[in-house]
């Protein structure tokens, strides 16, 4: 098993088999700060992980989905879990989409604690937002082993 197939392993026993994971999701603002510089924005999500991707139910018109058409590079980081990565966003649409059957039903069942609380997916702007990871780092035993992907390329060293 290559160093790659080995921290995919990982990952998947940590945040994938239908865990409901709390991640912070980083953005560039559409706002500038006073030296017109672009500002970071981060806010703490639920997602669901599944092959590379982390998966979000949110609203379309949040500042999190703006943010990401506007400019779809991000970067998450999964809490106390020592794994942080880059990634491009995506607005995979309406979570009633058929494209979107078989992730919102396996999302319906990871978020089923709290998801018809916090989502109306009879509006239109109740969307799946997917982060595709392209590179990322995840850290064993507080630095006793890393981990340092390359995604895209399916690659770790």
């Amino acid at each position: 098993m290559s160093k790659y197939e080995d921290g995919i392993k990982i990952l998947d026993e940590k945040f994938g088999n239908g865990k409901d994971n709390v991640i912070s999701l980083a953005t560039i603002s559409l706002e500038h700060g006073p030296d017109g510089k672009s500002r970071p924005c981060v806010r703490d999500v639920d997602a669901y992980y599944e092959d590379g991707v982390f998966y979000i139910v949110t609203y379309a018109e949040s500042n999190k989905v703006k943010q990401i058409m506007n400019n779809p590079e991000v970067a998450v980081s999964v809490h106390f879990e020592d794994f942080f990565s880059s990634g491009v966003g995506k607005n995979l649409g309406w979570v009633l989409d058929p494209d979107n059957a078989q992730i919102r039903s396996t999302m319906r069942n990871v978020f089923k604690e709290w998801y018809d609380f916090a989502n109306n997916e009879n509006d239109k702007n109740c969307c799946i937002v997917a982060v595709y990871l392209t590179k990322g780092t995840l850290r064993i035993d507080h630095g006793a082993m890393f981990y340092h992907f390359n995604f895209e390329n399916k690659t770790a060293i």
